[in-house]
C-alpha cells in the first residue's frame, strides 16, 4: 500500500559522522585563547543533590550512584561510565577508544569470547536493544538493563560491569576479527554526502583544536594495521577506577547493591604512574568563518549561522533560572518561525533558531545560538537566510511580547506539574542520564520536589524585561560561523562569501516589532448535544469495560495505574484512502494535510497558543485502510482532548495558503530526491513490493500537479461525516464515573448513520516468484542489500508466535555469520512484517550494508543460514533466548499504557479475542526445535524471493 502523503522532514542540524552523543563539560584552561564569555556575577545558591540517590566513592577512586526505583518493577539499569574517549588516544591509536568498546563484548576474564552475550540473552537481555555502549570524545559508557527477580543474574550484572572496567582480555584473534566490523560500521554510517561534507566542515567547526584530529571512529588505515599492543596499552592506561563510575537505578535493595559494587570493584587498581587526563578546548575566532560546500548527492540548500559561547554547568539557582529563560526564548522564537512557514510567501521551506549545545554537542562545554534556513534553490538561499536572521534581529531589537511569554510560561509550568505528578512512576532510565551528567560534567542533581518548587518560583519571578535582556546577548560580534551546504547543481546560483557576510550584517535593516496573531475565542462555540451510553459490558480477565453509545460507536476503557497523569486514546473505522477512486487518489493521499492545517477558525499557530499550558491534545488521522482519532491528556485536561476530536470531526479547517505551501515545499523535496542513493533505492523497494501498482508507486512531481485542495478536503469531510463503525480505545489514569459524561458529550454526539463501513482491496500485492533488481546509484564503495521471503498465510496467534520465534532465531544466526564470522557487516537486520488485511501476508526481511565486493558472498552466507534453519530448525539455545526475551518483554509491556492501547486496537481490528494475551505464555512454551523447523520449511520459501541491491553507479 502506498504510504499516505507526508511532507518529509529535513535534517535541521549538520549530521556529522560521529558514533555517540556528547555532553557538556566543565570549563578548562588551555594555552590557546578560548571562546569569550560575557561577564556574569554567579548569583544564586547551590542546588542540592537529590537525597534519594546514594553517592559514594571507593578507596581506588571509583564513584558510584545508587537509587531505588520501582518503575519498571523487577528491573534495574546498570551503567559503567568512564571519563575517557578518543581525545585520550595517541597519534597511532586513533579509533582505539571506540575499538576498545567493541572488544568489551568479545571476551573478558570471567566471560570468554561471546559468553557474556549468550548468558545475558538467555536471561532475557537483548543485544543492541538493551545491552549496548557508546564512545565519544571524552567518555565511553556501557549500559546493561537487567532483571532483579533473578538473584544470580542480578549479581552477575555487577560482575559484567567490573569485567568491562578492568578485565577485558584483548585476544589477538578477536581483535583481528573485529577490524572488519568497525570498518563496516564506518561504511554503514558514512560513505555518503553527509560524511564527505563533514570532512570539509570539521576543520572549520573544530578549528585549531584536538577535536578535529580525534574523531571517535578514528582513521581507517590505523584500524586496519595497528598492532595488538596499541589497543592493550590504551586499555591499560585509561580504564582505571579513578576515571570510572557505576550507576545503578532500579527495583532493588540499596545496601545490597552497595555491597555488590564494593565486592566487584574494590580490587581494581590505578596505574602506578597514571597518564594525566589533559582537558582540551575550542579556541575562539575573531573574524567570521565561512564555508560553502556542494556535493552531487546533497538534496537540500541549507544555510547555517552560529554564534559560539561558553556554556555553564548547572550548579546554582541562578544557572537554573538562566536555563529556564533560554527555554522560553527558544520556544517563542521557534513559534514565530513556525508562523512564517505556514504562509504562502514564506522565504524558506524550513527554518529554526535557538540556543543550546554547539552543533548538538559537537564540543562539550561549548554552546551556541544557531540558526538555519532551507531554501527551494541556491538562488533563493541568501533570501531565506536573511529572513531567518531578520527574525533574530527582530527579537534582539524589539524583544518578545508579554502574550508570547505567557504562552511559554504556561507550557513550562504544565510540564513541571506533570513531572511532579509522575515522580513515583518515573522510569529508571531517566534518572541514569542525570547521574551520568553529574559524573561527567558536575551538573547538579536536584530532586523532583526541589526542581518543582524552584521552577514554579523562578517562572513566577522571571520578567519580560529579563528575558528580552538575555535575548540581546545571543547575537555576538565574535565567534561567528556561516556554513552553506547545497547540491552540486546549485553551485552557480549560491550566494558568495561576501553576500553571506553582508546578509549577516544587514539582516536587521527595516525590521519592525512582532504582532501577535492570537485568536481569543473558545475551541467550540458551544457543547454538542450529548448522546447516551446504551450498554456496558465488562471483560474482567483483562480489566476492560466496553461501552456501546447511542450513535453506535463503541468505546473500550482500560483504567490503569501505570502512570499518574497520563491518558491516551485512539480510534479506528474501516475505509481510509482505499475508498478513493483512481481519479481522485492523488488528492486523497494528501488528506493528511487537512488536520495539519488546524481546526475551525484556528490555524496551527493560533491553536498552539490557545492550548498553552493545557496537556489535552486530539486530532484525526487517515491511513491506507482506516481513519480515526488519536489523542492524549492529563486527567484534568481530558475534556479538551475530546473537544478537539469533536472539532476535527465536525469543523475541519480548509486553508488554501497552508495547503498550497505544503505542496510547493514537497515539490522541492521531490525535485532533489533523485540525488540521494538511499532515496532512489527506497523508491525502488516501494515500487517492487507493490508490483508497480499505480496506487503503490512513490509520489512524483507530475502526481503533485493532479492534487486538488477541494477534492482532498471533501474526501476528509466525507470520511468523518459518518462515524459509524468507529471504535475508541482509552487507556490510562481516569476515573470511570468522571470519564463517562465526557464520552457521552463528545463521542456519543459524533455524527453516525449506523451504516456499515469497509475498506476496499485495490489489489496492491508484492510480486510472486523470484524477483531481482539492482539499482546503480552513488559515488562510494557502499552496497545496500534487502532480501524478502514472503507469502500468504493463515493469520492467527499460534502461527504468529512461531513466525516471531523463527525470526528471532534467524536474526541471531545472521548476526553470528555475517558480522562475527565473515566480519563483513556492522548491524545486519532480520525483520518480520505480518498483516491480516486486505489479505493475510507475511514478509521476512534480511538487510545489511557492506562493501560492493562482498555482496554476493554475504547474500550467499545469509541464504545458507536460511537453508540451515530449514534443515535443522532453531537451536535449543536460540529458542531459550527467544523465550526469555519474550517473557521479559511481556512483563514490561503489561505495565505500559502504550502497549495496551496498541494491543486492544490490534485485536479489535483483526477480529481476535481480547483475552488472547492470557494464553501468550503457553504459545511461547509451544515453540520447539521441531516447530521452528516446520515453520521454516513452510514460510522461508524461496519460491517467493525478492532480491534488491543498491550498488554505486557504474
Amino acid at each position: 500500500m502506498k504510504k499516505p502523503f507526508n511532507i518529509l522532514a529535513i535534517c535541521l542540524v549538520l549530521n556529522l559522522s560521529f558514533y555517540a552523543p556528547a555532553y557538556p563539560q566543565k570549563k578548562t584552561v588551555t594555552a590557546k585563547k578560548t571562546i569569550a564569555v560575557a561577564t556574569q556575577k554567579n548569583e544564586g545558591t547551590p542546588i542540592p543533590n537529590d537525597p534519594d540517590v546514594k553517592i559514594g566513592k571507593l578507596a581506588n577512586g571509583l564513584t558510584y550512584y545508587i537509587r531505588k526505583n520501582t518503575e519498571p518493577k523487577n528491573r534495574a539499569e546498570l551503567y559503567l561510565a568512564t571519563r575517557i574517549g578518543s581525545l585520550m588516544e595517541n597519534d597511532d591509536q586513533q579509533g582505539l577508544a571506540h575499538f576498545t568498546e567493541h572488544m568489551a563484548f568479545n571476551g573478558t576474564k570471567d566471560f570468554p569470547k561471546n559468553e557474556m552475550i549468550n548468558y545475558l540473552q538467555k536471561a532475557g537481555v537483548r543485544f543492541g536493544a538493551d545491552l549496548n555502549a557508546y564512545t565519544s570524545f571524552d567518555q565511553t559508557v556501557y549500559q546493561l538493563p537487567i532483571p532483579t527477580d533473578s538473584v544470580a543474574v542480578f549479581k552477575n550484572g555487577f560482575k559484567i560491569l567490573a569485567n568491562w572496567a578492568g578485565k577485558i582480555v584483548m585476544e589477538g584473534d578477536e581483535i583481528d576479527k573485529e577490524r572488519g566490523v568497525i570498518v563496516e560500521e564506518d561504511r554503514q554510517r558514512g560513505k555518503n554526502a553527509k560524511e564527505r561534507m563533514s570532512k570539509q566542515l570539521l576543520p572549520l567547526l573544530l578549528k585549531d583544536s584536538r577535536y578535529a584530529n580525534r574523531l571517535p571512529i578514528g582513521k581507517l588505515d590505523i584500524l586496519h594495521s595497528f598492532t595488538h599492543d596499541k589497543i592493550r596499552n590504551f586499555y591499560k592506561d585509561w580504564y582505571r577506577p579513578n576515571l570510572q563510575a557505576v550507576i545503578a537505578v532500579g527495583d532493588f535493595d540499596v545496601n545490597e547493591v552497595e555491597r555488590l559494587i564494593k565486592a566487584n570493584f574494590s580490587e581494581l587498581t590505578n596505574p602506578v604512574n597514571p597518564r594525566p587526563r589533559v582537558a582540551y578546548d575550542l579556541p575562539d575566532n575573531i573574524a567570521p568563518l565561512v564555508k560553502i560546500i556542494t556535493d552531487p548527492e546533497q538534496q537540500y540548500n541549507v544555510a547555517q549561522v552560529m554564534y559560539k559561547q561558553r556554556g555553564r554547568i548547572m550548579k546554582t539557582t541562578a544557572d537554573y533560572k538562566k536555563s529556564l529563560m533560554y527555554n522560553m526564548i527558544n520556544s517563542m522564537l521557534g513559534a514565530r518561525l513556525q508562523e512564517i512557514m505556514q504562509k504562502g510567501n514564506a522565504p524558506f521551506i524550513q527554518a529554526q533558531s535557538g540556543y543550546g549545545p554547539y552543533q548538538g554537542g559537537l564540543v562539550p562545554g561549548i554552546n551556541a545560538f544557531q540558526s538555519f534556513a532551507v531554501s527551494s534553490s541556491g538562488a533563493t538561499l541568501e533570501k531565506a537566510l536573511t529572513a531567518v536572521l531578520a527574525e533574530n534581529e527582530r527579537m534582539s531589537k524589539y524583544g518578545f511580547l508579554q502574550s508570547e511569554l505567557d504562552v511559554a510560561r504556561k507550557n513550562i509550568l504544565a510540564g513541571n506539574e506533570k513531572r511532579l505528578k509522575e515522580k513515583d512512576k518515573t522510569a529508571s532510565s531517566s534518572f541514569v542520564q542525570k547521574y551520568l551528567n553529574n559524573f561527567l560534567t558536575g551538573t547538579s542533581i536536584p530532586s523532583t520536589e526541589f526542581a518543582y518548587e524552584l521552577t514554579n518560583k523562578l517562572v513566577g519571578e522571571i520578567t519580560l524585561e529579563q528575558v528580552n535582556a538575555l535575548a540581546k546577548t545571543l547575537i555576538t560580534t565574535e565567534n561567528q560561523i556561516i556554513i552553506v551546504q547545497a547540491p552540486e547543481k546549485e553551485k552557480a546560483g549560491l550566494p558568495t562569501e561576501a553576500q553571506l557576510l553582508a546578509a549577516l550584517k544587514n539582516a536587521g535593516n527595516g525590521v519592525t516589532a512582532y504582532v501577535d496573531n492570537s485568536l481569543n475565542k473558545p475551541l467550540l462555540e458551544q457543547k454538542p448535544a450529548a448522546g447516551k451510553i446504551v450498554n456496558e459490558q465488562k471483560i474482567d480477565q483483562i480489566g476492560v469495560t466496553e461501552l456501546t453509545l447511542s450513535n453506535g460507536i463503541k468505546v473500550l476503557l482500560k483504567p490503569t495505574d501505570f502512570k499518574n497523569d497520563q491518558i491516551i486514546f485512539s480510534s479506528f473505522s474501516k475505509g481510509g484512502t482505499s475508498l478513493a477512486t483512481d481519479a481522485n487518489f492523488q488528492s486523497a493521499e494528501t488528506v493528511g494535510l487537512i488536520p495539519q492545517s488546524g481546526v475551525g477558525d484556528f490555524n496551527p499557530s493560533q491553536l498552539n497558543k490557545l492550548l498553552a499550558g493545557n496537556t489535552g491534545r486530539g486530532g484525526a488521522y487517515i491511513d491506507g485502510l482506516y481513519q480515526g482519532y488519536r489523542g492524549s491528556a492529563s486527567p484534568k485536561d481530558l475534556e479538551t482532548a475530546f473537544q478537539m476530536v469533536y472539532a476535527y470531526a465536525t469543523n475541519p479547517r480548509k486553508d488554501a495558503e497552508l495547503f498550497n505551501k505544503s505542496i510547493s515545499d514537497y515539490k522541492v523535496v521531490l525535485a532533489n530526491k533523485s540525488a540521494d542513493p538511499g532515496s532512489v533505492f527506497a523508491d525502488t523497494v516501494q515500487a517492487v513490493l507493490s508490483s508497480y501498482h499505480k496506487r503503490g508507486m512513490p509520489t512524483n512531481l507530475s502526481d503533485l500537479d493532479k492534487i486538488s485542495l477541494d477534492e482532498s478536503f471533501n474526501f476528509y469531510k466525507n470520511l468523518f461525516a459518518d462515524n459509524s463503525g468507529q471504535t475508541f480505545v482509552i487507556v490510562g489514569a481516569f476515573n470511570m464515573e468522571t470519564i463517562k459524561p465526557l464520552i457521552e458529550t463528545y463521542i456519543a454526539s459524533l455524527p453516525a448513520s449506523g451504516q456499515a463501513h469497509n475498506f476496499v482491496d485495490n489489489g496492491i500485492y508484492p510480486p510472486l516468484g523470484k524477483v531481482s533488481k539492482t539499482v546503480y546509484k552513488g559515488l562510494e564503495d557502499k552496497a545496500s542489500v534487502e532480501l524478502y521471503l514472503h507469502g500468504d498465510y493463515e493469520f492467527n496467534a499460534q502461527n504468529n508466535v512461531q513466525l516471531e520465534a523463527l525470526k528471532a532465531a534467524l536474526e541471531i544466526k545472521i548476526l553470528e555469520r555475517l558480522r562475527e564470522k565473515e566480519s563483513g557487516v556492522y548491524s545486519p537486520r532480520v525483520g518480520l512484517s505480518i498483516k491480516k488485511y486486505p489479505k493475510a501476508h507475511y514478509y521476512f526481511t534480511i538487510s545489511f550494508s557492506c562493501a560492493t565486493a562482498n555482496v554476493e558472498k554475504l547474500i550467499g552466507a545469509a541464504l545458507d543460514e536460511v537453508k540451515q534453519i530449514k534443515d535443522s530448525g532453531a537451536t535449543a539455545d536460540d529458542i531459550s533466548k527467544f523465550k526469555s526475551e519474550e517473557q521479559r518483554q511481556i512483563e514490561l509491556s503489561l505495565r505500559d499504557n502504550s502497549y495496551w492501547l496498541s494491543y486492544l486496537t490490534n485485536r479489535l481490528k483483526n477480529g481476535e479475542a481480547l483475552t488472547q494475551l492470557l494464553d501468550a505464555q503457553q504459545r511461547i512454551n509451544n515453540v520447539t526445535v521441531e516447530t521452528t523447523r516446520a515453520t521454516a520449511q513452510k514460510y522461508l520459501n524461496e519460491d517467493n524471493y525478492i532480491r534488491l541491491v543498491l550498488l554505486p553507479q557504474k
